[in-house]
């Protein structure tokens, strides 16, 4: 029977047991695809990573990311616990670097953290702010000015913006109140829920519909955070933290960086990564 090595990873975090948890198998070349969302359902965390080898010569490998019911094509702390382990393994060095996704190359950058470039951003559909607050088990008057939205960098994600840590903490959503949000509009992969602090902002992100109840840590989410952010004037600098995990008790911190490139935006989430697990799996 087949043996195939994997690891376990905290994203966004210096302590093990806190972040983002992942697998990541290093070597899934000649794993047959078909059991690979069998064993993201197996290990049941947010997301589960297979490196295969790119045919992209601009890329390190290419990554496979699944989470219990979905593949996605873009994902945040798998991307930056992929690149952690594939430093580990010694397939990249320290430095400059890309990986493969569905949408296409992630450049990865790496000093006393590991950052991604986040793909591009777009916006979309505003959301009316009484039916999210209900959706979220929350009055209207805890939402913060600016409309809910529809923002995607690979993912759609509505982003909703609260008046306190309280209300953020208070809030839920489960798959009823995800039915009502998605019948007023397009599809979407989940719902991000924040209030902006002095450091950035305080969140929590909930896709019940992809069988994340709550995430400790969205590394994806935290590109088009920063955007919608800085559209409504709700963070000032260029640098900012997401503070995000708390109320499930796996706090993560997500590091952003905004610059100018060729007259553009360009936003990078970043993160430490602990390693806590290696393991294999025997399958039939």
């Amino acid at each position: 029977m087949p043996t195939f090595r994997y690891r376990v990873v905290d994203v966004f975090t210096e302590r093990a047991l806190e972040g983002n948890p992942l697998a990541v198998f290093p070597q899934a070349e000649g794993l047959d695809p078909a059991l690979m969302p069998r064993i993201a359902k197996e290990l049941n965390l947010s997301e589960t990573v297979f490196v295969l080898p790119s045919a992209r010569r601009d890329c390190a490998a290419r990554l496979r990311i699944f989470t219990p019911s979905d593949e996605l094509k873009f994902a945040g702390h798998p991307t930056i616990g992929s690149a952690f382990v594939l430093m580990e393994e010694g397939v990249v060095p320290r430095g400059k670097f890309a990986v493969e996704e569905g949408v296409g190359p992630v450049p990865i950058r790496v000093d006393e953290l590991i950052w991604l470039r986040t793909p591009p951003i777009e916006f979309s559909k505003q959301y009316d702010p009484a039916t999210c607050a209900a959706a979220l088990g929350l009055e209207q008057a805890e939402m913060l000015g600016p409309e809910p939205q529809l923002v995607t960098a690979g993912n759609p994600f509505i982003f909703v913006a609260l008046r306190d840590k309280a209300a953020v903490d208070r809030a839920f959503l489960e798959r009823e109140g995800m039915r009502r949000i998605r019948e007023a509009g397009p599809h979407v992969n989940g719902v991000f829920i924040f209030t902006p602090t002095p450091e950035g902002a305080y969140s929590r992100f909930f896709a019940p519909e992809h069988g994340i109840a709550e995430d400790p840590a969205t590394g994806s989410a935290t590109g088009p955070l920063a955007a919608y952010m800085l559209r409504h004037r709700l963070v000032a600098g260029s640098r900012f933290v997401s503070e995000q995990g708390v109320k499930m008790g796996r706090r993560s911190l997500l590091h952003v960086c905004v610059s100018e490139e060729g007259g553009a935006q360009a936003i990078e989430v970043g993160g430490a990564v602990v390693p806590l697990v290696e393991a294999t799996m025997t399958l039939p």
